[in-house]
């Protein structure tokens, strides 16, 4: 067992007592198949970045069966509802995101070999929306009653530069939410707890230009971009929290004998540390910018290049704590079904934005074996893929609670 896996022992014992529950995981390894057809016919609806619409549509129609309450399309194009609880525990959001990063005219059809299931987003995050059907289908066939909200969200932008804008969007509406599981492809034990923040950049710099011999001596956008380069390539960061940089890419120049009107390239900042992230955000836009002052001064042109830093992605970094309530819960789910945890690495995800608004919040892996993620060639081996969904479903009733039966292990927090 975990060394810090030590509490709710007697309230999974309560919950694992309930003949309900029992049989809703039960349900679940019997409902395999019918996921992994979800699954499928999900991912054959196109999603592509900032173009979620058809998807978003196909599974509102898919969560109308449910009842849910509230069940809407917002304003961003996220698709969610209520499944209302009794009124005296605390609202859980359970989500998967619609988007994936393949553009539109990708052939996203399936096929089947071996019993492995091939298509793009077959994983990413086709699983994850596949998870949020079983997980109803559960809870009403086995007429659970919770006491706490569970708000079922399909939601949009979380791959790439789409900015995790969905969850943004959400929770600037949504106010009241006391806890939040995002469901990504992954083995049944994944467990994420910290978000890796990152700020990424356009960078251009720009010049008068000029033929290389007879203009020689003129200030040069790639010489402005390669100081930054190298300058950036020279910072320090810190291990702990772990913090990174990197150019990814690089362009310019018109040819071998042109002094360049014109380069750039994209930098990406991240770290678990929101502090540590803004801080190496405030000295590699210094740098960038010292670059274009000493190209310029370099050549005895004060001013001839200028230079713009364009973010174009954002997402907020969070950490919480080993101790923090609902990990703990996400743990001994695990351990009641004799999953092991393994991975808890910090990552990037939905889960991101809750974090570092301080709501607590986890992702948990959607179970089966999946790979090749955001390539043409992923695949999703369903065998015993009900782990997953078995696992999130302890999760959610351990932090919810029961009606008359088990007490939500999950704090209400302080609503303003």
């Amino acid at each position: 067992m975990h060394p810090t896996r030590t509490i709710f022992a007697k309230e999974f014992e309560q919950l694992l007592d309930l003949q309900q529950v029992r049989d809703a995981l039960f349900y679940l390894k019997e409902d395999n198949e019918q996921t992994t057809k979800d699954q499928i016919e999900i991912t054959e609806v196109e999603a592509p970045p900032f173009h979620e619409t058809n998807r978003a549509a196909f599974f509102k129609d898919k969560l109308e069966v449910f009842s849910l309450e509230d069940l809407k399309i917002d304003s961003e194009g996220n698709v969610y509802g209520i499944r209302k609880g009794k009124g005296n525990g605390p609202s859980v959001v359970i989500a998967a995101h619609l988007d994936t990063v393949f553009p539109a005219g990708t052939n996203v059809s399936a096929r089947i070999e071996n019993s492995i299931v091939y298509a793009p987003g077959i994983g990413d995050d086709g699983r994850g929306l596949a998870v949020l059907l079983t997980l109803l289908r559960s809870l009403d066939e086995n007429k659970i009653e919770t006491e706490g909200d569970i708000i079922f969200l399909a939601d949009v932008g979380e791959e790439g530069l789409g900015n995790l804008r969905g969850m943004k969007a959400f929770f600037s509406e949504n106010t009241n939410i006391d806890g939040f599981i995002s469901v990504e492809p992954g083995a049944p034990g994944d467990l994420i707890y910290c978000g890796v923040g990152s700020k990424r950049y356009n960078v251009t710099f720009k010049g008068k230009g000029g033929h290389s011999f007879g203009d020689y001596g003129t200030s040069s956008a790639i010489h402005a971009a390669g100081r930054a380069i190298a300058a950036l390539a020279d910072m320090t960061v810190p291990q702990n929290p772990k913090t990174t940089y990197n150019v990814g890419t690089i362009y310019g120049g018109t040819s071998i004998n042109t002094i360049a009107l014109d380069a750039g390239f994209q930098l990406d900042l991240r770290s678990v540390s929101s502090q540590a992230l803004t801080e190496l955000e405030e000295n590699a836009l210094a740098l960038i910018h010292e670059a274009a002052q000493k190209e310029s001064e370099a050549c005895g042109q004060p001013g001839s290049i200028t230079v713009s830093a364009e973010l174009v992605g954002d997402r907020p970094a969070g950490s919480q704590s080993t101790d923090a309530p609902i990990r703990q819960i996400a743990l001994r789910a695990a351990d009641v079904l004799g999953i092991e945890v393994t991975m808890e690495e910090p990552l990037s995800t939905d889960a991101n934005v809750p974090i570092s608004l301080g709501i607590p919040a986890l992702t948990l892996g959607g179970g089966g074996d999946s790979g090749g993620h955001h390539t043409l060639d992923e695949f999703f081996d369903p065998t015993d893929a009900f782990y997953g969904p078995q696992r999130i479903l302890l999760a959610l009733l351990g932090m919810t609670g029961i009606k008359d039966n088990v007490h939500p292990l999950l704090p209400m927090r302080e609503k303003k």
